[in-house]
């Protein structure tokens, strides 16, 4: 952790390599919790990942890996117990920010409210209503335990799984049956009824589990979670039946008729068959009763019996969860409000200055170490220059202005993000000859100016590809899992070869001229310390295997700034062929040609994105660079998604005033039928849909015979009319 940046001060670059590490963590912590029910790091220290891992994904939406772990629930099922296909996906949900535990409690019930009004401002955006419409939530604890389903057919129980990844779990149904909770029948419930819960233990049935096992000299459990997950995965069902274990509904999957109009009458509904439904649940007619009912149950926290983590706000009435729909593992209509986690006091000892890939200098605090929610921390990012000046990136003041020294005592928490912050600054401990911290305006790798642009809160190192640092980092980005991902070829071997005197990599084309070089040069990468002629061979082959690369991870590998896997694939699909954009790019010299609107009118492409491509690509020294490595290598088009919609692979413009649907549910719709869409109309447009007020876009739809249509078509096209 140590070292890591905030969010708010990763440029894309160090923003990519960043979401590599944090999907690895993740998913080893996945495997631990679900596979082994043995975790290795607490539910805060997981969320934490979790919500960088997103947070970076939210700000660098051209980022997002196909294989993030934010369109991934769970883990794999494991092998044993038989598979079982989830019909309906079991998925997971978003998260609110909690604030840190502050002395400053009007501060932290500020922030609470805010966070959940923002969700509900996102909501109705995406509804189309207004502030004053109303919207109410179904509130409910969340419980902190293992989830599970229950599929009931003519009222019998047939099946019981396991979330597993999501759209496949376990088989468990022998053991579920012995949850006294869990009903066998359900006299009068739907022909097909899939009901989704929680599995839970006590905090006293878990004392005296604990208790029997360290009596008997068996196997303890470290919490109530953890005793439930592993309880209900034993092979043994006649185990299951010994544990006291306890089940929640709160939710379904498949049904063959509806429960209710909303989601608390749905539960009653259910509660009327015989399942289990927290008492707790309740009907908030506004976001700001939802908040009430949060800190309301926070209070009773600790004598409520059982573990909770914070508690879930779903949008209460089922028509409305239906347009909301899903995003690929979360629904929109729903998001847990977590409770916050702890803080600690300790002695900022120093401030270091780390240069990341595209020259960003970023602040880290040397602490000392103290225990924070179970965990040592030693280090905490300080965020930006701002941040220290006690200021945000508007000028306006933050911690009350105060500013943050070295030799202060400061308040570090871990709520929101796996790296730890700094959150306040005590100035009664603060030492008599401290002096305000000077942000350098060099950098310190290369000596370089370090410059602000406008509108940017983190100061650069300008040395370029003179600056080692950057050089480097660009090197290892280079060869990471998401780019060109040479085994072999990591991090620890780029900075050896970047040293090497005899066979020096300091661009990517270098990397595909070292089996020639070796070749030529009497000292043999064989007989440096740690290589063989195995291992040397081994390289030149992992090499050689990658001069064979798609377009999107191409330009995903060359590191140009805000041009992550997401938007290189956007990009790779628009125009094909490295020749292709290469050459559009060539023409592009003001924002004032064809070349440039076309780059911008590609959805996801917005002026930030295209001037930082543009300028890359157009650079002398990089787009010299760029050339010598296109000529190693063969560059492919990227395949497009298989799907057999009528839109898949098509382009779609909507334009004008769409009344039947907000724009945001008509885009959600089309990219959810395989569709690409896009801002502006072009050659490469399939599709307009024009509302009223409809204007250039259908006029130059018109002009180049691309095929307009209406909302009430594109109901009719889609399936909703």
């Amino acid at each position: 952790m140590g070292g890591a940046k905030d969010v708010e001060g990763l440029d894309a670059a160090e923003a990519e390599a960043e979401l590599v590490r944090l999907a690895a963590e993740i998913r080893r912590a996945d495997r631990a919790y679900h596979e082994r029910d043995a975790p290795e790091i607490s539910d805060a220290d997981y969320d934490a990942l979790k919500r960088r891992l997103k947070a970076i994904e939210a700000r660098f939406p051209e980022l997002v890996r196909p294989d993030s772990p934010s369109a991934q629930v769970g883990a794999p099922p494991s092998e044993t117990f038989d598979p079982v296909p989830h019909r309906v996906p079991m998925l997971s949900l978003e998260n609110l920010e909690p604030a840190p535990r502050m002395a400053d409690e009007p501060a932290r019930l500020e922030h609470e409210r805010r966070v959940a009004a923002e969700f509900d401002d996102r909501v109705r955006r995406f509804l189309g209503l207004g502030p004053e419409d109303p919207l109410a939530y179904a509130v409910e604890p969340k419980i902190d335990g293992v989830s599970l389903s229950l599929r009931y057919e003519g009222g019998r129980l047939v099946l019981a799984a396991t979330r597993g990844d999501g759209t496949t779990g376990e088989n468990v149904t022998a053991n579920a049956r012995t949850i006294g909770d869990i009903p066998q029948t359900l006299p009068g419930a739907p022909e097909v009824l899939e009901v989704r819960g929680e599995v839970y233990m006590s905090h006293a049935d878990f004392a005296a589990l604990n208790a029997r096992a360290a009596a008997g000299d068996g196997r303890t459990f470290a919490n109530p979670r953890n005793a439930a997950a592993g309880s209900l995965r034993q092979l043994d069902a006649a185990i299951t039946a010994s544990r006291p274990l306890r089940f929640f509904a709160h939710g379904w999957g498949e049904l063959d008729a509806p429960l209710a109009a909303t989601y608390t009458d749905a539960m009653a509904r259910l509660a009327a068959l015989g399942l289990p439904v927290n008492p707790l649940l309740k009907r908030c007619a506004t976001i700001a009763e939802a908040v009430q009912r949060y800190l309301d149950i926070e209070r009773q926290r600790a004598a409520l019996g059982y573990d909770i983590d914070g508690l879930v706000y779903k949008v209460d009435d089922l028509a409305l969860q239906a347009r909301l729909g899903f995003r690929s593992t979360t629904p929109r209509w729903a998001i847990a409000h977590k409770f916050p986690a702890e803080t600690a006091w300790t002695r900022l000892e120093r401030i270091e200055i780390q240069v990341g890939r595209t020259g960003a200098l970023s602040p880290v605090a040397r602490l000392l170490p103290v225990t924070v929610g179970g965990v040592v921390v030693s280090n905490a990012t300080l965020h930006n220059e701002d941040y220290i000046a006690g200021r945000n990136a508007r000028g306006e003041p933050i911690r009350g202005g105060r500013d943050i020294r070295e030799g202060d005592w400061v308040m570090v928490y871990r709520a929101g993000d796996v790296i730890p912050k700094v959150a306040d600054v005590d100035l009664s401990r603060r030492p008599p000859d401290s002096r305000p911290f000077a942000f350098p305006d060099r950098c310190p790798e290369c000596g370089s100016a370090a410059v602000r642009e406008e509108g940017d809160s983190v100061r650069r190192c300008t040395g370029g590809l003179i600056c080692p640092a950057q050089a480097v980092e660009k090197l290892k980005h280079f060869v990471s899992r998401g780019a060109f991902d040479i085994e072999g070829l990591g991090a620890k071997q780029i900075e050896m070869f970047w040293s090497d005197p005899d066979l020096p990599v300091r661009e990517p084309a270098d990397i595909f001229t070292l089996a020639a070089r070796d070749a030529a040069n009497p000292t043999k990468l064989a007989e440096r310390h740690g290589w063989g002629e195995q291992s040397a061979a081994n390289l030149f082959a992992a090499i050689e295997a990658r001069r064979r690369i798609p377009l999107d991870r191409f330009l995903f590998s060359i590191g140009i700034r805000h041009v992550g896997e997401v938007v290189s694939r956007i990009i790779a699909r628009h125009y094909e062929t490295w020749e292709n954009l290469s050459r559009s790019i060539d023409r592009i010299d003001s924002e004032d040609v064809p070349e440039w609107r076309e780059l911008i009118g590609i959805d996801g492409i917005g002026t930030t994105i295209a001037r930082s491509l543009v300028a890359s690509l157009r650079e002398p020294r990089e787009r010299a660079s760029i050339d010598r490595l296109a000529a190693q290598l063969q560059i492919e088009p990227v395949a497009a998604p298989a799907s057999a919609s009528v839109l898949s692979g098509k382009t779609v413009v909507f334009t004008g005033t769409l009344e039947r649907m907000t724009r945001a549910e008509a885009k959600a719709r089309a990219e959810a039928l395989g569709a690409r869409v896009a801002g502006s109309v072009s050659a490469r447009t399939d599709l307009v849909v024009a509302g009223p007020g409809a204007g250039s876009k259908a006029r130059e739809a018109e002009r180049l015979g691309v095929r307009v249509i209406d909302e009430a078509a594109w109901l009719d096209l889609i399936g909703g009319g």
